[in-house]
C-alpha cells in the first residue's frame, strides 16, 4: 500500500482540527455507518459543561469539582465552579516546535499525581524542538509544581522526567496515566513516518527503545534516589540485556488514551490502526500487542504468514467501514448511569460512539447515541470523574486557532 496525500485526506484534516492528532497514516475509504453491532443500542443525553476551548485533548478533575483541561496549543486551563477561567495556570506554547495550523504535536497529555493535594504535582506530555539529525522532535514528560492559588506557573519551572526522540511527527501517544499502584504509566508511539518502517522488525518489536510501548515508571521515589524517576523491581523486563526496563508493554502502535477500571484495575487502551483496523486492547505486565507485524487480528508485516505466537489478541476490532481513528475511553463505574454499569465506553474521530461488554469468553460492541450532541463534532478523548462519572473531549473547529472545542456530561 502506497501512502498519499490526497483531497479526501487534506478535507479530513481541515475538518478535523486537533483531530488530526489522531488520524492512521492511511485514509482509504470513508467511513459509513456500521452494521455489526451485536450488542443493542444505548441512549443517553450530553450535557455541555465547558465550551470555548481551544484544542483540548486531556482534562483532570482536582477533586473539589474544579477541572484542569489541557489544550494542544500548549495551554492548561482551570475550570472553577464551573467557569473557564480567562488565565491559563500553564502555558508550555513556547516549549513548542512551530506548530501548523493543523497538527500532532504539542501539548497531548496531562495526569494529576494521587497525592496531589498535598504535593501539587502535575504532569504533562509534550513535543519540542530537536538539534538532532533524522529527528523532527522529543517528546518529554515533564513534573510542575502548581501554586495553591491556582495562579499562571513559569513554564520554566518543570523538571524534565523522560524524554524520547521521535522521527517523525505522528503517532506519538501521549496518555499519562497514574494506576492503582501509584506508578506512572505512559504511551509512546512508534516514531510516526507510516508502518512503523524503523529497523528490522520497527519500534514496536524492538526492546531497545522505548518508542511503540506503554511504559510504567516510579516518580516518587525519585526524589531520595537523585534521579528523575525509578524503575519498579517487578516491573516484567528489569534486569535483561538490551531490553528498556521502562517497558510495562509493547507492539502498540499509537494506543490514543488508556484508562484503569476502576472495579477491576484492569487496564485499557484503544490503538490507533495504521490503513484498516482499530482496536482495543486490555494491557498486561510484558504484553505483545503485535505490531508492526499484527493491525488488529491481521497480518501487516508480513502481509501473509504472520507469527502469532506469543501475542495478545484484542478485546474488540473494527475496520474502517466502522471508523477512522479510534478513541479509548473508560469502563463506567459511576451510579447516575446504571445501564452503562461496567461497560467501556470508546468512540471514534470520525464521530460514532461505541461500548463494548463481556458475555462469557466474548466482548460484543453496541452503538452509543448522546441527545442534545452536535453533529460533525470530532470525539478527541474521554474524563473520568472521581465518582466516576463520564464525560467527552470533544472539538468542532476547523484549525487548532479555532476556539470550538467542548467538554460534555454523558447524562440519561
Amino acid at each position: 500500500m502506497k501512502r498519499y496525500f490526497t483531497g479526501k485526506l487534506f478535507t479530513a484534516i481541515l475538518l478535523g482540527g486537533a483531530g488530526f492528532l489522531l488520524l492512521p497514516s492511511y485514509v482509504i475509504n470513508k467511513p459509513v455507518t456500521p452494521a455489526d453491532e451485536t450488542a443493542p443500542a444505548l441512549n443517553f443525553s450530553a450535557q455541555a459543561v465547558v465550551n470555548g476551548l481551544q484544542s483540548p485533548v486531556d482534562m483532570a478533575f482536582l477533586g473539589n469539582g474544579d477541572m484542569l483541561i489541557a489544550e494542544q496549543s500548549g495551554k492548561v486551563r482551570l475550570v472553577r465552579n464551573g467557569k473557564l477561567q480567562a488565565q491559563p495556570v500553564l502555558d508550555l506554547s513556547s516549549k513548542f516546535n512551530k506548530l501548523l495550523p493543523v497538527d500532532v504535536r504539542g501539548l497531548l497529555g496531562i495526569a494529576l499525581h494521587p497525592k496531589f493535594n498535598s504535593n501539587r504535582k502535575i504532569y504533562v506530555f509534550y513535543t519540542a524542538p530537536t538539534s538532532l539529525d533524522k529527528i523532527d522532535h522529543t517528546n518529554i514528560i515533564a513534573e510542575y509544581v502548581l501554586p495553591k492559588d491556582m495562579s499562571q506557573l513559569d513554564a520554566n519551572n518543570g523538571k524534565v522526567i523522560l524524554t524520547t526522540d521521535q522521527p517523525g511527527q505522528g503517532d506519538n501517544g501521549g496518555c499519562l496515566r497514574f494506576g492503582p499502584d501509584g506508578y506512572l504509566y505512559l504511551a509512546i508511539g512508534d516514531g510516526g513516518g507510516g508502518g512503523d518502517r524503523h529497523g528490522p522488525v520497527g519500534n514496536g518489536q524492538n526492546l531497545n527503545t522505548l518508542l511503540s510501548k506503554i511504559l510504567r515508571i516510579d516518580v516518587n521515589t525519585a526524589a531520595t534516589m537523585n534521579v528523575a524517576y525509578s524503575i519498579p523491581k517487578d516491573n516484567p523486563f528489569v534486569g535483561k540485556a538490551d531490553v528498556k526496563p521502562e517497558i510495562w508493554a509493547y507492539g502498540l502502535r499509537n494506543a490514543w488514551r488508556f484508562s484503569f477500571d476502576k472495579a477491576t484495575k484492569q487496564l485499557f487502551t484503544a490503538d490507533v490502526g495504521e490503513g484498516l483496523y482499530e482496536e482495543v486492547d486490555i494491557v498486561e505486565k510484558g504484553g505483545n500487542y503485535g505490531w508492526r507485524m499484527i493491525e488488529g487480528n491481521h497480518c501487516f508485516n508480513p502481509k501473509e504468514g504472520c507469527d502469532f505466537n506469543g501475542t495478545i489478541k484484542p478485546i474488540t476490532e473494527y475496520d474502517h467501514k466502522s471508523g477512522i481513528s479510534i478513541i479509548g475511553g473508560y469502563v463506567y463505574n459511576g451510579k447516575q448511569l446504571p445501564t452503562l454499569k461496567g461497560k467501556y465506553l470508546f468512540a471514534d474521530w470520525a464521530g460514532p460512539l461505541y461500548y463494548i461488554q463481556k458475555t462469557g469468553a466474548e466482548w460484543h460492541r453496541g452503538k452509543v447515541t448522546l441527545r442534545n450532541y452536535p453533529e460533525n463534532i470530532k470525539v478527541i478523548a474521554f474524563g473520568e470523574d472521581p465518582s466516576g462519572e463520564l464525560y467527552v473531549i470533544a472539538n468542532g473547529g476547523t484549525l487548532m486557532a479555532d476556539v470550538k472545542g467542548a467538554i460534555y456530561k454523558v447524562t440519561n
